[in-house]
């Protein structure tokens, strides 16, 4: 089931804060995946994944886009793909101004 995510215009957003988070867990074995979208220094919105167990190292991605839209687009559908792969969305949070 995709998410549907509406969030206010990034430019009112401090540097660095997160507008988007989705956390996502699947079984007893503690395995997570996570997907931010934050607003950074350079005007432009970074999509950042992060999967793992919980205590051992995880992996970690960033991509760069260009606006909000495209950003928002990206991280739900990397969201529908962990749930596809047996993940469940845990937590959702989404910041305005």
């Amino acid at each position: 089931m995709p998410a549907l995510l509406i969030l206010s215009n990034g430019n009112e957003q401090p540097e660095g804060a997160a507008m988007l988070t989705m956390i996502l867990h699947r079984g007893a074995a503690r395995r997570f995946y996570r997907v931010e979208v934050t607003y950074n220094l350079f005007g432009e919105y970074t999509v950042l994944r992060e999967w793992g167990q919980s205590g051992r190292s995880t992996g970690m991605r960033k991509v760069w886009f260009g606006n909000l839209r495209d950003a928002v687009q990206a991280a739900d559908n990397w969201n529908r793909r962990a749930q596809r792969r047996g993940y469940d969305l845990t937590e959702t949070a989404a910041f305005g101004g």
